[in-house]
């Protein structure tokens, strides 16, 4: 099978784009660690397929597959690079976008320059959503982790996150922490971890290293998830600029059941077709 496909990053954090609309596409779990292979695929963190819409009030639906096979609920940087696939290729010009994904519907505002601002939707709190093994929901949990007792936020932007707040993400335990904390026993669907160095009440640094990947360049419903975080804890305002290692994002959140705001730039950087 021939499949024809568009390389897109934002910020680093890259995904190999597939129309399956216009051709028929079915990714087994080999097929997807094939194509994100850097040695013997394209290379990327994740694959997108860009489907036909399965409800009335959404234009397109997209999956999510990370570069281990598994498919994952949502992905901010992805969504990004979604918008700007479907209207470099003709399939929409509409400029604000309605998708559905595994985990609900979101909205995708195309703006000047190849910039796009996702409505994220509101965070979840609740333990059993996120899902994390909880009995109660809090701002702030401990956690024992290879026997160190840390403290975490969790929260759900589609998909389950873990925020760590450290004094400077350079030096942050990443390699080690991450994988641990990704595969921890009380988030049952595993999570990506973000490491949070707050800078001031308008600006973080952010590590993230996510399920199924290992560390990437940029995570935008990481970036969402630490903003969240800080907030709860009054350590950051209403709009913070997240940098991340492949470049900066602009997070706002209004609080409460308000939905989350993200903007950020994405690029095209080749097209092709593969054989799977």
């Amino acid at each position: 099978m021939m499949a024809k496909f568009t390389k897109m990053h934002g910020l680093g954090n890259d995904f190999v784009m597939i129309n399956a609309i216009d051709q028929a596409i079915q990714l087994t779990d080999e097929q997807c660690r094939f194509i994100a292979d850097r040695h013997f695929g394209i290379g990327c963190d994740q694959i997108l397929l860009v489907e036909a819409p399965r409800t009335a009030s959404t234009d397109f639906h997209y999956r999510i597959f990370n570069a281990d096979g598994s498919e994952v609920e949502q992905c901010g940087n992805g969504a990004r690079c979604f918008a700007n696939f479907v209207r470099d290729r003709g399939l929409t010009d509409k400029k604000i976008i309605n998708v559905g994904t595994r985990s609900g519907e979101i909205q995708l505002r195309v703006q000047k320059k190849g910039m796009v601002r996702v409505n994220m939707g509101s965070p979840s709190l609740e333990p059993g959503q996120i899902p994390f093994d909880a009995e109660t929901k809090a701002i702030t949990y401990p956690i024992k982790v290879a026997g160190e007792r840390l403290t975490i936020a969790a929260i759900s932007m589609g998909n389950p996150h873990a925020v760590l707040q450290v004094e400077n993400v350079d030096t942050a335990p990443v390699e080690q922490l991450g994988p641990l904390l990704e595969r921890h026993p009380r988030f049952p669907r595993r999570v990506n971890v973000g490491f949070m160095e707050i800078c001031s009440r308008e600006q973080i640094r952010l590590r993230v290293f996510e399920r199924g990947t290992g560390e990437t360049l940029a995570c935008g419903t990481g970036a969402c998830a630490a903003v969240v975080a800080g907030q709860l804890q009054s350590l950051l305002g209403p709009r913070v600029e997240v940098s991340l290692p492949g470049g900066n994002l602009v997070v706002e959140w209004g609080g409460n059941s308000e939905p989350v705001w993200m903007s950020g730039p994405t690029v095209r950087v080749f097209e092709g077709t593969i054989e799977l």
